[in-house]
């Protein structure tokens, strides 16, 4: 098989690009990364001297891609499937290219910071940083609320590169700092997005692991059963 993923389940990251292999059931290994685990740390700066997840290694290219825009970008160029994750359309790619980045940037940032400062000793929470990451998920939520108040997903009627990014984003987001009730748009997209049978195999997959994710006690009943 030429395609290895080194990712890990739990990663909202990996998560993205995870939705995009299974959106056109591409071929590929994934590899597991164990940060516990010298050998494996190694071997992910081997592939990625910065160390993130995930990291697609394509052996009959001898290509080693990092980001997950990039890899899934390089799927659409070169293991193209029934699925189109980036429009043809130049204006809709731009949209498509912009709100990628907006849930990368602004959901998916804000939730690491207060996932990631959850596992700090006392002496080292950063409390004025985490109350920022709130502040920046409730003023990304009102935004999407208002994006999505005519749109099926996120850049229109096609599914695309951009949901794959809010579909992990605002799982582990939704946690953390949950959706307004009132916001009806916000929360009817949500849940096309986890009807969606890619993101559904995702969610499968990274049950088991739930259990070590540092806001497991808010993590709601629904997303601990198989779908």
């Amino acid at each position: 098989m030429s395609l290895t993923l080194y990712s890990h389940p739990l990663s909202s990251f990996c998560h993205k690009v995870f939705i995009a292999l299974y959106e056109n059931d591409t071929p590929f290994t994934s590899h597991l990364v164990d940060f516990g685990d010298p050998d494996s740390t190694a071997l992910l700066h081997r592939l990625w001297p910065m160390g993130k997840m995930p990291v697609l290694r394509d052996a009959a290219r001898s290509e080693t891609i990092p980001e997950t825009s990039i890899i899934i970008e390089y799927l659409e160029q070169h293991y193209p499937g029934p699925v189109p994750l980036l429009p043809n359309d130049e204006s809709l790619r731009l949209q498509t290219r912009l709100w990628d980045r907006f849930f990368d940037l602004h959901v998916q940032v804000p939730m690491q910071k207060i996932v990631g400062d959850r596992l700090r000793p006392e002496n080292g929470k950063d409390v004025l940083g985490v109350a920022d990451a709130h502040a920046s998920l409730r003023k990304a939520y009102a935004l999407l609320e208002q994006h999505m108040a005519n749109r099926h997903w996120a850049i229109g009627d096609a599914f695309s590169l951009a949901d794959c990014a809010a579909a992990p984003a605002l799982f582990y987001g939704s946690i953390v700092e949950p959706f307004p009730a009132a916001y009806g748009h916000l929360n009817a997209y949500f849940e096309r997005l986890l009807q969606r049978p890619s993101f559904k195999r995702v969610l499968n997959e990274a049950r088991p692991w739930l259990a070590i994710f540092p806001f497991k006690e808010d993590v709601p009943a629904r997303f601990l059963r198989d779908n």
